[in-house]
């Protein structure tokens, strides 16, 4: 008995290759830092959607969804670390007094513990907003780094500078694009309180001199409704909701060198507007080891310790200084 023929055809389905993240920048050539953010211990949920919100602004070079176990311990991700090359390590806990963040660099260390007195979360700094500005394309660059404030000539602040400045990719001014620049992290540090303000914005620029109505109309690809306009020229004079331009700041205006988008063009000047976005946090400098979560510790809140020597080794290791 002749058999018959399944009519439906098999579609051809092409294999999905994901792309890997260059370890090595191809610009200046140095290593890309790359982060695991993790707690130790159980922590409450406020602090388990900090870790998602600190995850989330360490992108695109950390493990958005790293996968934790109650039994895993530091020697476990430190294993996982070396074949992927993880350089730093942002360790969230919780005690009966206050949270802690802890920033360690890998393999060797050292260890900065922050006390968190205060923190916001990203769906509350986005609450708080008339507008929230969020995209996704947003995180798929590195942030900038800004520090304000450290530079009081203590020992302990300056560890501080070299910890964060290497845990986001080194940028070239000369070769940067302004693509990239889409996110900042501002870490600025008060003398009299010594306490940190980490503060988490997006980038973005206006043109100068255009109104609000005229960069929606170039922006979006819809046609706007003139049914009750006389003449073309109203649209564009008429005063009201969003039809007038911001007020300019001179101290926060650029010139481009290069087109960015469809409004912001080349020799033209832009406004540069910053909007927070989260995680907002105030930290203080508690404790600084020697080694990963051990060692030695070199410098405490409560009292001083040997600090010198081993800052002058650090920065050897680290290439900053040569003998």
């Amino acid at each position: 008995m002749a058999r018959f023929r399944n009519s439906k055809k098999k579609g051809f389905v092409k294999s999905f290759v994901k792309k890997k993240q260059p370890t090595v920048d191809h610009i200046t050539g140095d290593k890309i830092p790359k982060s695991f953010v993790f707690s130790r211990g159980k922590l409450p949920g406020p602090l388990r959607q900090l870790e998602m919100d600190l995850r989330k602004l360490m992108l695109p070079h950390t493990a958005l969804n790293l996968k934790e176990k109650k039994r895993n311990n530091l020697k476990d991700f430190l294993n996982v670390a070396g074949p992927m090359g993880v350089t730093h390590f942002l360790m969230l806990s919780k005690t009966e007094s206050a949270p802690y963040l802890r920033v360690a660099r890998t393999p060797q260390g050292p260890t900065l513990t922050f006390k968190i007195h205060e923190y916001s979360l990203a769906v509350d700094v986005a609450q708080s907003q008339l507008r929230p500005r969020c995209p996704q394309d947003l995180f798929k660059t590195s942030p900038l780094i800004v520090l304000s404030g450290f530079g009081t000539g203590d020992q302990h602040l300056k560890l501080t500078t070299i910890m964060f400045q290497n845990i986001f990719p080194a940028i070239d001014i000369n070769t940067v694009k302004l693509s990239t620049c889409q996110r900042i992290v501002l870490l600025n540090y008060n003398k009299d309180t010594k306490l940190i303000d980490f503060r988490h914005y997006s980038i973005r620029l206006q043109p100068v001199g255009v109104s609000r109505r005229l960069r929606k109309f170039v922006q979006s690809h819809q046609v706007p409704d003139l049914r009750s306009l006389q003449d073309v020229s109203d649209f564009v004079t008429k005063a009201g909701y969003g039809s007038e331009s911001e007020a300019d700041d001179e101290a926060a205006t650029v010139t481009l060198v290069s087109d960015l988008g469809r409004v912001n063009r080349a020799s033209t000047k832009s406004a540069v507007k910053l909007q927070e976005i989260g995680p907002r946090m105030t930290l203080q400098l508690i404790k600084v080891e020697e080694g990963l979560c051990s060692g030695s510790i070199i410098f405490s809140e409560y009292g001083m310790c040997i600090f010198y020597m081993f800052c002058f080794h650090f920065c050897i290791r680290e290439g900053l200084l040569s003998l």
